[in-house]
């Protein structure tokens, strides 16, 4: 498996969360700069809280569904102020699955896709993703760096150094 990394030389914003309500919250306040083609890989081990990250970046976007991990249906769709496409990339081991599970498509560059376990989908077919990578830091405490790919990324770190709990 591949190591996603930002842009060389690129500057990353790194925020520490206390709990579950806080990282959906830096995630809603993240989602409030995101733009139509933005690509978002969630990296992090089992239990860091992608799928967290994911439900408050949906409620950001203004989606009204409950978001759960779409394990077992590979990609969701909700509607919001942009569509968010959400995958969850777990149970594929690499390109060839990822493509044949038609989670690349044209419509994603309508909203925002968001990718947990990211970093199965080589950089090759995705190399302008922004990477999100959550480190668990303690039982509730949670280390979320924003890794901008593109300098249009930038949004996402003043968004990110801008954010309060």
């Amino acid at each position: 498996m591949e190591t996603l990394t930002g842009r060389a030389g690129a500057p990353a914003a790194t925020v520490t969360t206390r709990s579950e309500d806080q990282t959906r919250a830096f995630a809603a306040a993240l989602a409030g700069v995101a733009q139509p083609g933005d690509r978002i890989a969630l990296v992090g081990p089992l239990g860091a809280g992608k799928t967290q990250f994911a439900k408050g970046f949906a409620v950001g976007l203004g989606v009204r569904e409950v978001v759960n991990s779409p394990s077992f249906t590979l990609m969701a769709e909700y509607a919001g102020r942009l569509p968010l496409f959400h995958q969850d990339l777990y149970r594929l081991s690499g390109a060839d699955e990822i493509l044949a599970g038609g989670l690349l498509d044209e419509r994603q560059y309508e909203g925002v896709t968001l990718s947990e376990w990211g970093e199965r989908l080589p950089g090759t077919l995705d190399p302008d993703r922004l990477t999100v990578r959550i480190e668990i830091a303690a039982e509730e405490e949670r280390r979320i760096s924003i890794e901008p790919a593109l300098p249009a990324h930038d949004r996402y770190l003043r968004a990110a150094n801008a954010w309060r709990p």
